[in-house]
């Protein structure tokens, strides 16, 4: 098959999934998502996709493992010890610093963000109020995280201390104690078409998820982020990320991967 053929059969595919299921792959990176895509697709017996479209077509359950497959929940509690060393160290005590921390964990997949949010600010400012929202486009992923249930691999990171007080373990899984669960709600939302409240929040985590995007795509999100973020809040990206329109949209950049709105 002829590139020009294949990448005209994924955007076929493409059009028809944002048809079925109001998801737009086609704003995500082409070469990673296609690939994703046709293998998948092959592993289950289509090695064209627009068969493999009409197929799901017809079948829920084959289209909501399509979801699952698409949908990138990589995640555990304290991912990347070194950004949340920083959050309870420096950002955290500072937005708290009125008695109240507003918080949206954008794209938080099954909840292990907000919930180790939730835990970092009860040790970096134990007198403040939490708020923490967390969104995330996979309805499976948030259900999950309305459970509360994470995996002794999800567990890996986290400091002993912490999970042993903020956590509970519970058979094969660990699950967040009742002063966490009081401070974390979760909703279902797709960061490419949510319109977040303008200065609605102190701080907002965005990590891992803009870097499957285009770079178009990518530069509008962030946009829509820092306007979310209330004066002298905070952005924070993952640690392999950077805003690279911060000044144009009124982010200074004030530690690795993270930015404080002006």
């Amino acid at each position: 098959m002829s590139a020009t053929a294949r990448t005209d059969d994924y955007v076929v595919f493409c059009n028809g999934v944002r048809a079925l299921a109001d998801l737009d792959l086609l704003k995500y990176r082409r070469r990673q998502m296609e690939r994703r895509v046709r293998s998948f697709a092959v592993r289950r017996g289509h090695h064209a996709l627009v068969p493999y479209l009409k197929m799901l077509r017809g079948d829920a359950h084959a289209l909501d493992e399509f979801l699952d497959r698409v949908t990138i929940n990589v995640s555990s509690l304290w991912r990347n010890p070194e950004q949340w060393e920083l959050l309870q160290r420096r950002v955290v005590p500072e937005l708290a610093g009125n008695g109240e921390l507003r918080a949206w964990s954008a794209g938080c997949s099954y909840g292990a963000e907000p919930y180790t949010l939730a835990a970092i600010s009860r040790l970096a400012a134990p007198d403040a109020t939490a708020s923490i929202l967390g969104t995330d486009l996979d309805r499976r992923a948030i259900e999950r995280a309305r459970r509360g249930e994470f995996t002794h691999e999800d567990v890996r990171d986290a400091p002993p201390a912490a999970l042993e007080r903020f956590f509970e373990p519970a058979g094969h899984h660990w699950r967040p104690a009742a002063e966490l669960r009081g401070t974390v709600r979760f909703e279902v939302g797709d960061l490419l078409q949510l319109r977040p409240p303008h200065a609605a929040y102190d701080l907002v985590l965005c990590r891992n998820t803009a870097i499957y995007f285009t770079d178009e795509v990518r530069d509008a999100l962030h946009a829509r982020l820092a306007a979310s973020v209330r004066p002298g809040g905070v952005l924070v990206v993952g640690a392999t990320e950077r805003v690279g329109t911060a000044e144009r949209i009124g982010l200074e950049f004030i530690a690795p991967f993270t930015y404080r709105k002006a």
